[in-house]
C-alpha cells in the first residue's frame, strides 16, 4: 500500500468534490497519509468479523458487498462504485464495531484507504466531508429498505423478471451469480429461467440470458401473470 499517485489527485476531487473543500496543504496531507490500493477482480476488500482499518474512496472498479448465512447461501445487499460510500464501513467506523458482511472487488480495482483516525477528524471538523458520508449513508439505507421489502413482499419470480429487465436485452451473467444477488439458490433460479424460456420471455444460453419478451417479463415483474 503507497500514497496517491502522481495525476490522480484532480480524479480524486471530481469522484469526491467534498474533499475540495479542504485546504491545499490538507488536501496534500491527505493522498500522503491515506493508503492506495490496487486489487483485482475476485479479491477480497474486507471479510466478515473483520476489523475496519479505514474508510474507501473508490476511485476505479466496482466493490459488491455480500452477506452469507450459516448454510451457505448468500444475498448481495449493494455495490459500491466509484464516487460513492461503503455504509457498512462507514457504520463500522462510527460504531468502533468490526464488519458485518464482507466486500469482493467485483472488477479490477483501485481506491484510497483513509486510516479510521484521519476519517474521524474529517468527520468532525468539515461540514462538507460530513455531509456527504451521511447523505450517502442515508441513500443508501434507503436501497436496503427497498431490498428487505422486495425480499419479503414479492415472490422469487418476480423479483428475477425485473432483475433481468434491469440488465437490458442481453444478460451475461451464471445462474449462480443472479442466484447469490437475489439471496436464493442456483437449482431455484435456473428452474424459474427455464420456465420463463418455456414461456417465450427468455432465451438462454452458456453464461447468457436473452431478454425478448420485455413487456411479458414487465408483468410478471409487476405480479400481472
Amino acid at each position: 500500500m503507497n500514497a496517491l499517485p502522481d495525476g490522480l489527485s484532480p480524479s480524486l476531487l471530481v469522484l469526491y468534490p467534498a474533499l475540495r473543500s479542504l485546504p491545499a496543504d490538507q488536501f496534500a496531507a491527505l493522498c500522503q497519509t491515506a493508503a492506495w490500493q490496487t486489487l483485482p477482480g475476485g479479491a477480497p476488500v474486507f471479510t466478515e468479523r473483520q476489523n475496519c482499518l479505514g474508510f474507501p474512496l473508490l476511485l476505479n472498479g466496482t466493490i459488491k458487498v455480500v452477506k452469507s448465512a450459516a448454510n451457505g447461501r448468500e444475498m448481495l445487499l449493494y455495490r459500491v462504485e466509484p464516487g460513492g460510500s461503503c455504509i457498512i464501513t462507514s457504520s463500522c467506523l462510527l460504531g468502533h464495531s468490526p464488519y458485518s458482511a464482507r466486500g469482493v472487488a467485483e472488477t479490477p480495482l483501485s481506491l484510497l484507504l483513509l486510516p479510521s483516525s484521519l476519517f474521524d477528524r474529517l468527520l468532525a471538523e468539515n461540514a462538507a466531508f460530513r455531509d456527504f458520508v451521511f447523505h450517502l449513508f442515508a441513500e443508501r439505507i434507503a436501497d436496503l429498505m427497498q431490498l428487505v421489502e422486495e425480499v419479503a413482499f414479492h415472490r422469487l419470480d418476480q423479483r428475477l423478471a425485473k432483475l433481468l429487465l434491469a440488465r437490458g436485452e442481453t444478460v451475461r451473467a451464471t445462474h449462480q451469480a443472479l442466484a447469490e444477488e437475489l439471496g436464493s439458490v442456483r437449482e431455484i433460479v435456473s428452474r424459474l429461467l427455464k420456465s420463463f424460456a418455456e414461456q417465450r420471455l427468455v432465451t438462454l444460453g452458456r453464461e447468457q440470458i436473452g431478454v425478448i419478451d420485455a413487456e411479458g417479463l414487465q408483468h410478471l415483474a409487476e405480479g400481472k401473470r
